[in-house]
């Protein structure tokens, strides 16, 4: 294979580049509530901005600042020729900022992205955009920087036509980060989905006709991750991980004979439609490489609004049948909830809340319906009128059917009483009796020292923050004193942080602090950095924002060897 990177101009002169990913406005999505409890700093690496790293002449120096781990300072910027951005919507407002502090410094900005990629139009003052996947306009752009990395005295805009085969990306960059700062690693497969859900942009930005990677080149990136220190848990951040079923299952055989050649080191999830359920020869090689948790968009248990969606692909098994069968496998099912729809009514809620006590899916994505560019829905809501402008001052920018104010409150009533601790914990209850007994057993090892302290870290952060601090201790506690004399200290771990996640997140919808849409999120909510130790696409993880996954780090005690990781999701 030919080293695309030989044509980008890579025997002229070394240009320092510094790859950004901005820090995220606050948000369900990005699981801040766990943080503490788990010692990290921040969701998942960003695997676009380290793919492009990749991509760039190998004699480019590449300084990476992920504004989640720790902050941008005026000192990287001053090192700097190019300051190279990648970021979803929902890290539009700091994106802004930093272009605008890299041209008060006179340093050329470049952003790239599935943001970006969806519409160009929101960054009228970045210098450069990149706008699609790696391709030949990577290639010009690239060009362009190492022949001049001055600012232009107009936006330039590089826009793919030919885009670079996945076989051919590069390796990410995962030198330049550390996987201790993280919540989970990921690692990308395929990109693309060939189904036409009305809501969702990843056809128009990805194709409908699924793209991989060799098997070879993916047990070799993970490879790359184990050698930069065991993350636990790693998440494929494929659209759709059954896009092309055949691929899935060769991926599949080999990572289990990567898992068995290496003491199955770690633990997958991914994101996959509600087709899986039928694929029990798919499901059954996910549980023996040690897939733990999938995340799916049921989006509504309304027939007629899946339909209207067009996400036909959930009507093919009852949706209760369907989460059944990926217990039975082994898999922790997240769901996607979509409220707002033009069919639901003032019953949508209660018929959320039967689903999930039905099915008793511990975590779910409960949201606002929020009409992202480039897609049917958007076209859709447009020609009727019915996008509403940002100025508004909405928190989704759909005109609703029903009175906002309405479907707002229907939100607010069915994310609080999902997320009551001891409801959640009723749903754990029913997981670890019908779902974690079902996953593979994974042998014991015998762990370092760095795992060993933080694993008991964790362990009594967890117990102290869940079990002491919490208003809900003894719902808490009904649950820990069994796990404890088992040893099952990672489903302990995994349940009570998720917990605290989900039930702090339901004290400030209550409270009215909290977004109702993920994909338009206020920035006066974002997270400051918090100091960490410094450690792609334009590529990107999703067009619009991170999708959450159960959490378990990687414990290992001496008595049992314990290791688990439940996360979910974004696409690249």
């Amino acid at each position: 294979m030919r080293d695309r990177r030989d044509d980008t101009g890579g025997a002229g002169p070394a240009r320092r580049v510094l790859a950004v990913s901005p820090r995220y406005a606050r948000s369900f999505g990005t699981f801040d509530h766990a943080f503490p409890l788990l010692g990290v700093a921040a969701f998942m690496p960003p695997q676009g901005l380290l793919t492009v790293a990749g991509f760039l002449p190998p004699h480019w120096p590449v300084r990476f600042v992920d504004e989640n781990v720790r902050p941008l300072t005026d000192a990287d910027l001053e090192w700097a020729e190019i300051v190279l951005i990648s970021g979803m919507h929902v890290q539009r407002e700091r994106t802004r900022a930093i272009a605008a502090r890299a041209a008060a410094l006179g340093r050329v900005c470049v952003l790239g992205g599935p943001s970006v990629s969806a519409d160009p139009d929101l960054y009228p003052e970045v210098d450069l955009l990149h706008v699609g996947e790696l391709g030949d306009a990577t290639v010009e752009l690239v060009a362009r920087l190492g022949a001049d990395p001055g600012r232009p005295a107009r936006q330039e805009i590089y826009r793919t036509a030919d885009r670079l085969p996945l076989a051919d990306f590069p390796q990410p960059r995962y030198d330049l980060i550390d996987p201790a700062d993280y919540l989970l690693a990921s690692v990308q497969f395929s990109s693309g989905c060939p189904f036409r859900c009305e809501f969702c942009d990843i056809p128009a930005l990805y194709g409908q006709r699924p793209r991989r990677k060799s098997v070879p080149a993916v047990l070799a990136e993970l490879d790359a991750l184990l050698a930069r220190g065991n993350p636990g848990s790693v998440y494929f951040v494929d659209d759709n991980f059954i896009a092309d079923p055949r691929a899935a299952v060769e991926l599949l055989t080999g990572l289990v004979q990567w898992q068995r050649d290496r003491g199955y080191p770690v633990t997958f999830a991914c994101e996959a439609t509600m087709n899986l359920a039928k694929r029990t020869d798919i499901l059954a090689k996910m549980r023996e490489a040690a897939f733990t948790t999938v995340f799916m968009g049921v989006e509504s248990p309304d027939l007629a609004g899946l339909r209207l969606m067009r996400k036909t692909q959930n009507l093919a098994t009852p949706l209760e049948v369907a989460v059944a069968t990926l217990n039975r496998h082994g898999l922790e099912v997240v769901a996607g909830i979509i409220l707002g729809l033009d069919t639901d009514d003032e019953r949508s809620g209660q018929r959320v809340l039967d689903f999930i006590a039905t099915t008793r899916i511990p975590m779910l994505t409960i949201n606002l319906l929020h009409a992202l560019p480039r897609t049917p829905l958007w076209d859709r809501l447009s020609a009727a009128g019915r996008i509403v402008p940002a100025e508004a001052g909405r928190e989704s920018n759909v005109d609703f059917l029903r009175p906002y104010d309405a479907v707002v409150a229907d939100w607010r009533r069915t994310v609080t009483t999902a997320f009551r601790p001891e409801a959640l914990y009723e749903r754990f209850a029913y997981q670890l009796t019908h779902t974690y007994p079902n996953r593979l057993p994974r042998p014991a090892r015998r762990p370092e020292a760095r795992e060993l302290r933080r694993g008991l870290a964790i362990l009594a952060r967890t117990l102290w923050h869940a079990g002491v601090r919490s208003g809900y201790r003894r719902t808490f506690w009904r649950t820990a004193r069994p796990l404890l004399r088992r040893l099952e200290l990672e489903h302990l771990v995994h349940i009570a942080v998720v917990a605290h996640h989900l039930s702090t997140f339901a004290a400030e919808v209550a409270a009215g602090r909290a977004e109702k849409c993920f994909y338009n999120p206020r920035p006066e909510d974002a997270r400051p950095a918090r100091p960490a130790t410094p450690t792609a696409a334009l590529g990107g993880d999703g067009a619009a924002a991170p999708t959450p996954a159960p959490v378990d780090p990687e414990i290992v005690l001496p008595e049992k060897g314990v290791a688990a990781g439940n996360p979910p999701t974004t696409t690249p």
